[in-house]
């Protein structure tokens, strides 16, 4: 039986990469408070498992999928990316390309130091930094070195032997050092800066209730208008302008027996009942204390949708909650959650918070006043499981095909490589739908399938064909490399925080997020939230991934050009 199993393998190559996916996602999966190994690194150890049993896998099967992957990348970063480059996010676009010099200049003399061939030092590098991606523009770099073909297979295996050891601690020792010694090491209280970040921008007592709770923040109440009110004779506009620190909002009338739909110049007169939508508190203690409240239920039956709005409207881009709260299409809408950049980071809602093209903002309210709301700030983000595959294909297909084109400085060919290329594209792309959104739909399912799938079998492939040789270089590197990894992921990491701190003066509630957006790692930023009780460091994140997890990639390539 056992000899049936291991001959299938070795003849259908593909049935050993889906194990590897299987193993991998499932081991991947477990994880001790917000820990794990993770899918890719699960998927490399069981890949190498398997890889003993010598089975030879097809190599365009690998280029494919890191194509695909690479290009979801640059989609899914290509807005925020733009943004910090071009506008506003230039000081934390800045940081980031500091903080990825720092992980490759202290990969490149930890190499050096420990001297390490250049497909250890590259495997040192990807672990360290937990950036998977950079080993296969680092194997496309390799490949042009133009070496015998024994020894480009002798660095191509040691790549994923010094990523396995080295990928744990940076992955854990990250979030260590970000999370539990950042604070410290900084000297802050990291709770209290963000809430002192959330009244610095106008926020007050962290919401709770909304969706899929009992309690709801906005709510719908009807009230009488009594004669001689201060309402009377007031459009509803004016009506509303009472509470100028409030938002709320008249959003139908009964009148006469009548029902009906009030907009900003309906006039209110006396015994009209009026249904008013607005934050609970307020309508329970401002308005509940001076008017009577009435339960009119089919005066309450208001049509209400919410909505999610991809923010593609140029005008909007920039701005904050505060003003954009004063337009005339956010009459009546409220928002109940931003969702930014590819790692889908929720956003604090506070006054100042800027909006940004390429969110998407979840709007609630009546059915009109969402329709009016999603017209100014862009277009409905529709579900869909349809994806544009041509757009896809062509994409990928014009990215790799500009990135095969080969520049000569004397000697030394330049090139992007097809991998360089498809990433590129994938920025692009990404950026052009954030504007043009008629075109290059994906599902966010569908990202997620490219990203994380597209990569895994890209590292299923690696593990299974450097598995023979997987052990022998383990036993050649030793524990030394563990220790190498420790310092190549705790230096940049530290160096990060001091220049945030005292060269960039980020504010302490966003630094560390800003730290863990430029060495992408989302992990550690999970443990700042918890730590700070907040969201509010994941506002460093979003710019800094972008910048970072693009650099980080093509870092791999500079690096194999560094030590060759």
């Amino acid at each position: 039986m056992i000899d049936w199993f291991v001959s299938a393998l070795r003849s259908y190559p593909e049935i050993a990469i889906f194990l590897s996916l299987a193993l991998g996602y499932y081991f991947g999966s477990f994880t001790y408070k917000g820990l794990g190994l993770g899918a890719v690194t699960a998927t490399l150890i069981a890949a190498v498992l398997i890889g003993q049993l010598g089975i030879t896998i097809s190599p365009p099967l690998k280029a494919t999928f890191f194509l695909m992957f690479l290009f979801a990348i640059g989609y899914g970063v290509g807005p925020q990316f733009v943004r910090g480059i071009a506008k506003d996010g230039i000081p934390q676009a800045l940081f980031a390309v500091v903080v990825c010099l720092f992980c490759l200049v202290t990969a490149y003399f930890g190499a050096i130091l420990a001297g390490y061939d250049v497909g250890s030092a590259v495997g040192l590098y990807a672990g360290s930094q937990t950036i998977s991606a950079s080993m296969g523009l680092a194997t496309d770099a390799i490949n042009r070195l133009a070496l015998p073909p024994d020894q480009t297979k002798a660095l191509l295996d040691a790549m994923p032997v010094a990523y396995a050891v080295t990928y744990i601690f940076g992955t854990v020792g990250s979030a260590i050092v970000l999370a539990l010694l950042g604070p410290a090491l900084l000297g802050i209280d990291l709770e209290a800066e963000c809430k002192r970040y959330e009244q610095e921008q106008g926020g007050g007592d962290k919401e709770i209730g909304g969706a899929g709770t009992a309690w709801h923040h906005y709510e719908l109440r009807a009230y009488r208008v009594r004669e001689g009110g201060p309402i009377i004779g007031k459009t509803a506009h004016e009506a509303e302008a009472l509470l100028p620190e409030q938002r709320v909002f008249i959003e139908r009338i009964r009148r006469g027996g009548k029902l009906l739909d009030a907009t900003a110049d309906t006039v209110i007169q006396a015994g009209d009942i009026v249904a008013v939508a607005g934050r609970r508190e307020v309508l329970v203690n401002v308005i509940g204390h001076t008017a009577e409240e009435i339960d009119d239920p089919q005066l309450l039956a208001v049509p209400a949708e919410g909505v999610d709005v991809f923010v593609t409207n140029k005008e909007v881009d920039g701005k904050t909650l505060a003003e954009l709260a004063k337009m005339p299409s956010a009459r009546g809408v409220f928002l109940r959650k931003i969702t930014r950049g590819a790692t889908a980071i929720s956003i604090p809602i506070l006054p100042n918070t800027q909006i940004n093209r390429g969110d998407i903002v979840t709007i609630v309210g009546r059915t009109q006043d969402t329709t009016a709301a999603t017209k100014a700030l862009g277009v409905p983000d529709r579900q869909t499981d349809i994806a544009d595959v041509a757009f896809i294909g062509g994409a990928i297909a014009i990215g790799a095909l500009v990135g095969a084109f080969v520049f000569k400085i004397g000697s030394v060919p330049l090139t992007l490589s097809t991998s360089g290329g498809a990433l590129i594209s994938g920025l692009f792309f990404g950026w052009l739908r954030s504007v043009h959104p008629t075109f290059g739909r994906i599902p966010s399912s569908t990202v997620w399938f490219m990203n994380s799938v597209g990569l895994n079998i890209f590292i299923a492939v690696v593990g299974i064909s450097s598995g023979p040789g997987f052990v022998a270089g383990l036993k050649q590197l030793g524990f030394s490399l563990f220790l190498w990894g420790i310092v190549v992921t705790t230096i940049p990491l530290v160096l990060a925080m001091y220049v945030g701190k005292y060269v960039f003066r980020f504010h302490p509630a966003i630094l560390l997020g800003c730290c863990s957006g430029a060495r992408t790692t989302t992990a550690s930023l999970g443990m700042i939230n918890d730590r700070a009780k907040s969201t509010i460091p994941g506002l460093g994140y979003t710019v800094t991934y972008a910048v970072g997890n693009t650099l980080l990639t093509i870092w791999g390539m500079v690096l194999v050009m560094l030590l060759a």
